[in-house]
């Protein structure tokens, strides 16, 4: 054999080599050389299918887009708990056992367990998931959260710029009595026009709860109560009661007690509001611009033959202890 020929093959073997090398079964991706295994991202990726679609099979094209967002979200959470290592964030165990309380103080008594077997979800994974979101969440309050802020010519331009949003419209307050009967409505009409008191015929008569309080239905919108009832109610004169107006509720009468015209608010009545909104969105933004950053300087190898072989049901190996 020619010394070229053996060194040819010699190359193409170590080429063989390193490929078989390199297609690691256990890993769907490095970032920056640490890994996102294929136990990880099954597990991950089951449980989201399941929580959107049910248990229902699913093929290959439809799995396919849950595939390549969850990667992306693993990789970004990757990238982003690897900055906080390299900023020494710590979050203690304190922290984690007070938001793992939390969580479990919104479901009702005996449930939490049962949700947790339901997402495939283990007390330990739960710990170091939550671990991992404070991380995170430190990290970006600390480099990204805490350098942002809103200006007063932010505020005042966001004010200008959408003076609509700054309207409230006009207002009622009215009081209402409900009987069963026509008749009854009519009766205590002519009570009222002999000067008995709306709110003692309501707490007296009426049949609705706010009749234990004379009635009183507080301020209101157009809109926000029944038709029946705006067209009764917000052509009243200030003190006018209405004649009888027959909803599925029963018979009604209505006083209109005060009367609060449309009018646009100022800004020091919504700068609190405004200000959170748009520090949210200030927020957001560099928050997007961060990981993005982030993202682009990360080194990150994707393995595909890994990847495209995954169904969307964790593997046998891929359950949690």
């Amino acid at each position: 054999m020619s010394m070229r020929l053996c060194l040819v093959l010699l190359v193409s073997s170590a080429c063989t080599q390193q490929q078989k090398q390199a297609v690691d079964e256990n890993v769907v991706a490095t970032v920056n050389g640490d890994v996102v295994s294929r136990a990880d991202f099954e597990r991950e990726l089951s449980r989201e299918s399941q929580a959107m679609e049910g248990s229902a099979p699913r093929t290959p094209e439809q799995i396919e887009p849950f595939k390549q967002a969850l990667l992306e979200t693993m990789v970004e959470r990757l990238v982003l708990l690897q900055a906080a290592k390299e900023a020494q964030v710590q979050v203690s165990a304190d922290e984690v056992d007070r938001r793992v309380l939390a969580l479990t103080s919104e479901y009702p008594a005996g449930t939490f367990d049962t949700a947790l077997a339901q997402s495939q979800t283990s007390r330990t994974e739960l710990a170091r998931r939550t671990h991992d979101q404070l991380v995170i969440e430190k990290l970006l309050a600390e480099q990204v959260f805490a350098r942002v802020a809103v200006t007063e010519e932010q505020l005042r331009r966001a004010y200008d710029e959408n003076p609509d949003a700054w309207v409230e419209p006009e207002q009622v307050h009215a009081q209402q009595l409900v009987v069963k009967g026509l008749d009854e409505a009519k009766r205590l009409q002519q009570l009222l026009w002999q000067g008995k008191k709306f709110s003692d015929l309501a707490r007296k008569y009426s049949l609705s709860p706010d009749g234990k309080v004379g009635g009183d239905l507080g301020f209101f919108k157009r809109g926000e109560m029944p038709p029946a009832f705006d067209d009764a109610i917000f052509r009243l004169p200030v003190g006018g009661t209405s004649e009888v107006v027959s909803t599925d509720y029963g018979f009604h009468l209505f006083r209109l007690v005060e009367r609060k015209p449309a009018r646009k608010r100022e800004l020091t009545e919504v700068r609190g509001a405004l200000e959170q909104k748009l520090l949210a969105a200030l927020r957001a933004e560099r928050q997007v611009a961060y990981v993005t950053a982030l993202r682009e300087k990360a080194q990150v190898k994707v393995n595909a033959p890994v990847l495209l072989s995954i169904t969307g049901r964790p593997s046998s190996g891929g359950t949690e202890p």
